[in-house]
């Protein structure tokens, strides 16, 4: 008898240890439920963290187009003056700088820069995709030649270039977008235009007027 009431002594005190894979189910309830309440925590911590990062020091902010130059590459005028018509063969470089001051990378699609007389569009250049990095500034160059069968149409080149003087605005943009922690996304659209004037007679590039637009 003594031995048996030994063993049920040992068999309890086991139990009540955890042993033989049992233990109390309340218990292990509130472990659970406490492991689930600090990863839940510790998620939601994480989350806040990064989203006040992300409107503060890595907030997005708007690549800043630059205009540097506008350089005369080429101008070749035939006036017709019987017909008062004239022929014209004009090459423009633009040369451009894009800063993004993001603590991201900026991805930039391919795009076109305009050329427009007089309201109207009479030239285009290309403009290749790219990235620019964090805290960088990228060089760029433009070329805009004229499509000669729009820019004739208008009537007012042949009295423009009499007077000396043909009246250019370009237009350059440039899109994309800044992903910050690979999560969140900010489309981003950078322009800048410029007025520009061409003094026919010496061939160079007068009076410069040039303003920038970001949308983010």
């Amino acid at each position: 008898m003594e031995v048996a009431s030994s063993s049920k002594e040992e068999e309890r005190s086991f139990k009540a240890a955890g042993g033989g894979g049992g233990g109390d189910p309340r218990r292990q309830s509130r472990k659970c439920r406490t492991i689930c309440l600090a990863v839940t925590a510790v998620v939601l911590v994480a989350t806040v963290v990064l989203v006040i990062l992300c409107f503060t020091v890595f907030k997005a902010r708007e690549p800043e187009m630059t205009i540097n130059s506008v350089v005369l590459k080429d101008l070749d005028v035939a006036l017709n003056i019987p017909r008062l018509s004239v022929d014209v063969n004009l090459t423009l470089d633009v040369d451009l700088s894009v800063k993004n001051p993001n603590k991201a990378g900026f991805k930039y699609k391919s795009g076109s820069a305009l050329l427009n007389y007089r309201g109207e569009l009479v030239g285009q250049g290309r403009i290749g995709s790219g990235e620019i990095s964090a805290d960088h500034t990228k060089p760029m160059n433009v070329t805009l030649t004229i499509m000669a069968d729009r820019f004739l149409e208008k009537s007012e080149l042949f009295s423009d270039v009499v007077a000396g003087t043909l009246p250019f605005t370009t237009l350059t943009k440039v899109s994309g977008k800044v992903v910050i922690f690979g999560i969140f996304k900010f489309h981003v659209i950078s322009t800048s235009s410029c007025d520009v004037s061409i003094n026919v007679s010496n061939k160079t590039v007068g009076e410069q007027k040039c303003t920038r637009k970001t949308k983010l």
